[in-house]
């Protein structure tokens, strides 16, 4: 499983074309030229990483098989700077930066404590701030065994025309130059590996028409051709190094996606409910994709500061009438409601994906992300709150939706995760301290 960390809201990009300065595609990496080795690695928890004598066996979740013939079971997580008055529940550790060691450490020990092998860092190109921070964040990591993979935002509107090239380079400076000490590696029921990364805003339709009937050109619109020729090239370059990459777009569309040369698609949405994950998985099936539906506890988002033109509110998910968020009877409803999700995205993610008749189990493909761990101001964080009673005056007066017990989201999926792990393992639930079962 691989938990979401965010790096920065994605509504923010850039709309100009590339200019002289920004940074330039990297070379082809001298370990893809060809006729070169491929790269020695072991297996190691959640892939393959640098080989070692005397390693210790993967963590339960990271690497570990779910009952055959389920292929390995993996998840994910994403970093965000939080602001403490523009989220809906405050986090355990406070308002904070991801960069402090004080809140990294605590973190990964949690990801890991949860079962999570993996985590998908919210990237938004070279020379940005969260690519800046990823050295710090892959050594904080590497020291409690999580492996890291990367989620390639929208940062530009021409960032389609660098889509091998910033893969390259994310394998090259993470991958390559750390010695494969942390960069996640797949490995498929059949023993072939490879990296895995996913896309938001991929498939995007030419023109869209606001809330006037006003119709505009999307401004981060690729053409198919374009990822096409992207995909293709990032393939050749990587054939001699992996067995495969696998390529995922955050898209429903069964046609353009794999016209696209995209392997699969891997949702982020939590408004695609886990009622509609057997329709879709069947879909993507028929189109000859890969698929990963999101374990997540629905969405509870905060209302910008500034409302733009054709803004609706979003509703709290999952669907509740009258919920008044004043209330802690209604904090209370709204906790049960979420963790209600958590069970059933689970359960329905893992159904499909061990479906003998869909394209994961036909292919030994299993992946599960979970949305997310960190993205507060969207209101589905599994990190820990802090819980109700110890807000101070000053925090409640914010209104935050802080329930009784802060850490039950990620309480309930590191159960649902040792239910599942052949095997079995030991007690999840830790001994409480300060009111919680995690260590602070």
């Amino acid at each position: 499983m691989i938990v979401e960390w965010l790096g920065r809201p994605r509504d923010r990009r850039s709309s100009r074309g590339p200019a002289d300065d920004d940074p330039q595609p990297p070379p082809v990496p001298r370990h893809l030229a060809p006729g070169r080795p491929r790269p020695a690695r072991a297996a190691g928890p959640g892939g393959r990483g640098p080989g070692r004598a005397g390693a210790a066996p993967p963590r339960p979740l990271a690497g570990r098989p779910l009952p055959r013939p389920a292929p390995p079971f993996h998840i994910r997580v994403l970093p965000l700077v939080r602001r403490a008055a523009r989220i809906c529940a405050l986090g355990f550790l406070g308002a904070y930066d991801v960069r402090a060691k004080a809140v990294l450490e605590p973190q990964a020990r949690w990801i890991a404590d949860a079962g999570v092998g993996a985590i998908a860092l919210s990237w938004w190109g070279r020379g940005s701030d969260q690519d800046a921070n990823v050295p710090y964040v892959m050594d904080v990591m590497k020291d409690h065994d999580v492996k890291v993979t990367f989620a390639l935002e929208p940062y530009a509107d021409y960032r389609g025309q660098r889509y091998a090239s910033d893969i390259l380079y994310l394998i090259e400076q993470y991958g390559d130059k750390r010695g494969w000490d942390a960069f996640l590696v797949l490995k498929n029921e059949d023993g072939s590996e490879g990296p895995v990364f996913k896309g938001f805003r991929c498939i995007l339709p030419r023109e869209s028409t606001d809330c006037h009937g006003v119709t505009r050109p999307v401004d981060d619109y690729t053409p198919d051709a374009v990822w096409r020729a992207q995909t293709d090239g990032l393939r050749d370059a990587l054939r001699r190094d992996f067995d495969h990459v696998t390529l995922l777009a955050d898209s429903l569309e069964f046609a353009r996606t794999p016209a696209s040369g995209f392997d699969g698609i891997g949702i982020y949405d939590n408004n695609v409910g886990p009622e509609t994950y057997a329709g879709y998985a069947a879909g993507a099936s028929r189109a000859g994709l890969l698929f990963s539906f999101n374990v997540n506890p629905g969405f509870d988002s905060i209302v910008p500061r500034t409302i733009p033109d054709c803004y609706a509110p979003p509703a709290f998910v999952p669907a509740a009438a009258g919920l008044d968020f004043a209330r802690a009877d209604d904090r209370e409803r709204a906790a049960q409601l979420s963790q209600q999700r958590i069970v059933d995205s689970f359960a329905g993610t893992v159904q499909v994906q061990t479906d003998p008749a869909l394209t994961n189990a036909r292919r030994g493909f299993f992946l599960v992300y979970i949305n997310s761990f960190n993205e507060w101001h969207e209101g589905h964080a599994f990190e820990p709150m802090k819980d109700a009673a110890d807000l101070t005056p000053a925090e409640r007066s914010l209104g935050y939706h802080n329930p009784a017990r802060g850490d039950y989201r990620l309480a309930t999926l590191g159960r649902l995760v040792q239910g599942v792990l052949a095997g079995g393992g030991g007690s999840f639930d830790r001994r409480p301290r300060r009111g919680l079962s995690w260590p602070a």
